[in-house]
């Protein structure tokens, strides 16, 4: 598949696996794939993005919020369910952190295969299950609109299509209409041809 993708998409790709690394993340998320098309400046997702009033320091924030609860994976509206209760998830973390370290309830790491003696880190692949689908629904944005390769456009309609990951929910926080984004890409695309 990625041989359809052009320089700039290929680029992209890689500017994620970099912003998983840095994080100390594995696998790359979709928030990962938005960062690294916001980065690319000249990049008509970028364009569109930064018309729509996207921002890389906004959504680092937003990311950061719901990817610093140790892993919970307890969104906004179930931390406050709790707290309703009187359970303040907060200051369960800080307390499990506290007693076991920093990143306790963090997802462990897959064991590592035994191969031939030979030790091989073993990560379970970059991509995370969701952002391969995004890549996969690039593939198909671009063969629907029929075009012959994928870029920067067409990764960024396979986020909003995908529209369950980390990406779609940082964006639709930041008051991004993913349908109404979806149109200008497209509308964009049309302009282009």
């Amino acid at each position: 598949m990625f041989e359809r993708f052009t320089d700039r998409a290929r680029e992209t790709v890689r500017r994620a696996r970099d912003e998983a690394r840095a994080e100390g993340q594995r696998p790359v998320g979709t928030e990962h794939l938005l960062l690294a098309l916001l980065a690319d400046e000249d990049g008509l997702a970028s364009r569109l993005l930064t018309d729509a009033g996207v921002t890389a320091d906004d959504l680092r924030r937003r990311i950061r919020r719901h990817t610093e609860s140790g892993g919970v994976g307890l969104g906004d509206a179930d931390a406050a369910a709790l707290r309703e209760i009187g359970i303040d998830l907060a200051a369960i973390v800080a307390r499990i952190e506290e007693t076991f370290g920093p990143d306790a309830l963090r997802e462990a790491e897959p064991e590592r295969p035994r191969r031939w003696g030979r030790r091989r880190r073993y990560t379970g692949g970059p991509f995370s299950p969701r952002s391969k689908k995004v890549l996969e629904l690039s593939l198909r944005e671009a063969i629907r609109l029929r075009h012959r390769h994928i870029g920067t456009e067409h990764i960024l309609l396979g986020l909003l299509r995908e529209g369950h990951g980390l990406a779609a929910l940082v964006l639709t926080e930041a008051g991004i209409e993913l349908g109404d984004l979806r149109r200008r890409v497209e509308a964009a695309l049309r302009t282009a041809a």
